[in-house]
């Protein structure tokens, strides 16, 4: 067995309350963090998890004014719609909480003022869009204009959903206001900025320490910005919903925290809402502020620099010489990769998803548990099907776990008058063809080593010894002839019955919990579940005595799914990709056709030029981005062109493209470009860098 922290704090990112969760964000954040929490719950282990809703920042206002409610509105409805849809599912929160309730409004400011008080906050005045028609700063979300990577024309200014690459406003092409369609103008505004790089070398210490124990892909998406270096980063914004800043001064006023900084503060002040829950409202520090807790946040991919940067740099500030209520940092960060949907990716915006409330009104939760727990995204994006989903449930829950709990009940309650007929030892237990020693050491290692698509397998895998023993055993053959042999099989499958029950409670609560009431059992494993009594150890040993009694009936633990009730899903599926290609067409189409004409005088302008890449790479931080060095005639120009997902760089070396030479410098990523080079999109979507041909022509102008 793996050693124990005296207590683990299990924290899940908050879902923005401005729409359902869907079947993407259960499967990166809270289904692998309720397994977690309830395999350390089942080891007797004192560990607590920490939910809630964000409900505040752009998202939610921008939701409001759609619907022409407030934001209160929206966030109450999404908050009961979520938390409803995670009940139903069994995510087991100890508390989940909101960002708009009073005890993280006042947590928030507590950290804000802390950090004031210390100096370390910096001011800046800034050029940001404004709305002169609507009369405010836009924030990123609400400005909209075309990528200047793949040419959508409606990508944010935060990113472009078309293309995934992450934007500023700055760097959108033809700006415009979601407010009122006008153009925005740049006007200076002060804002109070974080400064990363102070805790930039605390920061580097703390990654390195947990180099060897947290993923690769959070290692190395952590290190590529600390190896370009941590700037200072806003955490104040021009908004009327939100936090507002706890200062007299006149340049606080209309100003309010920045949702990064105070949505990662939701996971002390919930911490703190659920001790004072509990009667003991200093419950929470023994969590967050005893060095021998352990602190785990799940979260998804998109989440990392969030939780293995900046909220450990706001900890770090606020434990700046202190010498008591000094808070622990984060042992591990398990982000998960992406879950698509039937081949891609997730979307909201675009309503291209399976939300959780509608798929639990037509399916167990367990069945959905199971099927993403074998798809669990770990180190690389997996992909959600209904075919799947079908088959898994049909073969691996209905026809291996179901069939042999029933077939093992049934039998001893017709053959044995529904009692334990035999009293089980060690050794016959240890001689059914599980290593119960190594099984569950080898759960163990991966239940506490994030690794739940192996947990759930070797859950299965037991299910099919279970079934392998009872159908070469043939009790129902031996009965007459046999009845001792027979009675020790049924005793001995009804103990399998009840490991079952143990080894998948993580991954399926509400079957382990109807396994043990058909096995007579008078109240579910959650009942016995308590701080220091282990119920996982009890897989090692036969647990039910001769002569327990065993319910009435068994049950059917999962009815088969049947083509009928998928095929609207699929049907379903087919109306959704139709849509988004013929939003993509029309993106595509609007693109083409609508671009402003331009005089003969104008397009002489442009100075178009045969150039040679000498070099390629990819740029930091932006996977579509790649930094081609350019031979043009006698000079070298540096251009960012967005071709990372169509070509390797090593591919481009030597090659020639044509150059737009005299385009404006634009910084992209830290980045300069000088130019751009040109490119078409073939029918499938593959960006194909156009190639002049000929010798000596380098450096030539295109006529």
């Amino acid at each position: 067995m793996m050693q124990q922290s005296k207590r683990t704090l299990v924290t899940t990112a908050l879902p923005y309350a401005n729409g359902p969760v869907h079947l993407g964000h259960l499967a990166g954040v809270y289904l692998p963090a309720d397994i977690y929490v309830r395999y350390k719950r089942l080891k007797g282990e004192d560990v607590i998890h920490i939910g809630g809703s964000d409900e505040h920042g752009v998202p939610i206002t921008i939701t409001a004014e759609k619907e022409g409610i407030s934001p209160q509105d929206v966030v109450d409805r999404y908050h009961r719609m979520n938390l409803d849809a995670f009940r139903k599912c069994g995510i087991s929160f100890d508390y989940y909480g909101r960002t708009s309730s009073p005890v993280h409004h006042e947590t928030a400011k507590e950290f804000f003022l802390e950090i004031e008080r210390k100096g370390i906050f910096r001011r800046k005045t800034e050029k940001q869009f404004f709305d002169a028609t609507a009369g405010r700063f836009l924030s990123d979300r609400y400005v909209t204009g075309t990528c200047p990577i793949c040419g959508n024309p409606e990508a944010n200014g935060d990113q472009c959903e078309q293309c995934g690459t992450h934007l500023s406003p700055m760097e959108l092409l033809n700006p415009k206001s979601k407010l009122s369609d006008a153009i925005p103008e740049l006007r200076e505004t002060m804002h109070w900025y974080f400064p990363l790089g102070r805790f930039q070398k605390a920061l580097e210490a703390y990654v390195e320490a947990h180099r060897d124990d947290w993923r690769p892909n959070v290692v190395n998406y952590t290190r590529t910005w600390l190896n370009q270096g941590l700037t200072d980063r806003a955490i104040t914004r021009d908004l009327d919903w939100g936090i507002e800043l706890p200062l007299s001064d006149p340049e606080a006023r209309g100003k309010v925290l920045y949702v990064w900084f105070d949505a990662v503060l939701g996971y002390i002040s919930f911490t703190r809402q659920w001790a004072a829950q509990r009667g003991d409202g200093e419950l929470w520090r023994s969590y967050w502020q005893d060095p021998e807790s352990r602190i785990v946040h799940f979260i998804g991919k998109d989440n990392v620099v969030f939780h293995t940067l900046m909220f450990p740099a706001i900890l770090m500030a606020w434990n700046e010489n202190r010498q008591n209520g000094i808070y622990g940092l984060a042992d591990n960060v398990p982000a998960s990769e992406f879950m698509n949907f039937e081949g891609r990716k997730f979307s909201k915006s675009r309503n291209y998803a399976v939300y959780l409330g509608e798929f639990l009104e037509k399916f167990p939760a367990d069945t959905l548990r199971y099927s993403i727990a074998m798809n669990y995204p770990e180190n690389k994006d997996t992909d959600f099907s209904w075919t799947d989903f079908q088959n898994r449930t049909n073969g691996e829950l209905a026809d291996t776990l179901g069939n042999f709990i029933k077939r093992s009940i049934d039998f001893t309650n017709s053959r044995f008058d529904g009692v334990v007929p035999h009293a089980c030892t060690d050794d016959e237990w240890n001689g059914l063809g599980v290593n119960w020693p190594e099984t569950v050491e080898k759960l163990d290692q991966a239940f506490e080593q994030f690794h739940f698509r192996e947990a759930a397998s070797l859950g299965m895998d037991i299910a099919r010894a279970a079934n392998r023993f009872l159908t070469e055993s043939e009790p129902w053959k031996i009965f007459r002839t046999d009845r001792e042999a027979a009675a020790r099989t049924m005793a001995l499958s009804l103990n399998l019955c009840h490991a079952l029950a143990l080894a998948l409670y993580p991954v399926l609560p509400d079957t382990a919990a109807r396994i043990c009431t058909m096995l007579g059992f008078g109240e579910p494993i959650e009942a016995g579940v308590r701080p220091g009594v282990s119920l996982f150890r009890n897989l090692l040993h036969p647990m039910l005595h001769k002569g327990h009694r065993l319910a009435a009936n068994s049950g059917i633990l999962f009815t088969k799914i049947e083509d009928a009730a998928i095929e609207p899903e699929l049907k379903k599926i087919e109306q959704l990709l139709a849509e988004a290609e013929k939003r993509e067409a029309g993106a595509a189409a609007e693109r083409t056709v609508f671009k402003p004409v331009i005089s003969f005088d104008d397009f002489q302008k442009v100075d178009l030029r045969v150039a040679t890449v000498i070099s390629a790479e990819p740029v930091k931080k932006a996977s579509r981005l790649l930094k081609l060095q350019l031979g043009v005639g006698t000079e070298t120009r540096q251009v960012l062109a967005g071709i990372a997902e169509h070509y390797q760089p090593e591919a481009l070396l030597g090659r020639q493209v044509v150059l737009v030479a005299n385009l404006a410098e634009r910084t992209l990523r830290g980045e300069v470009s000088q130019g751009m080079i040109l490119a078409v999109e073939d029918m499938d979507g593959r960006l194909l860098v156009l190639e002049p041909s000929g010798e000596l022509i380098n450096g030539g102008q295109v006529q």
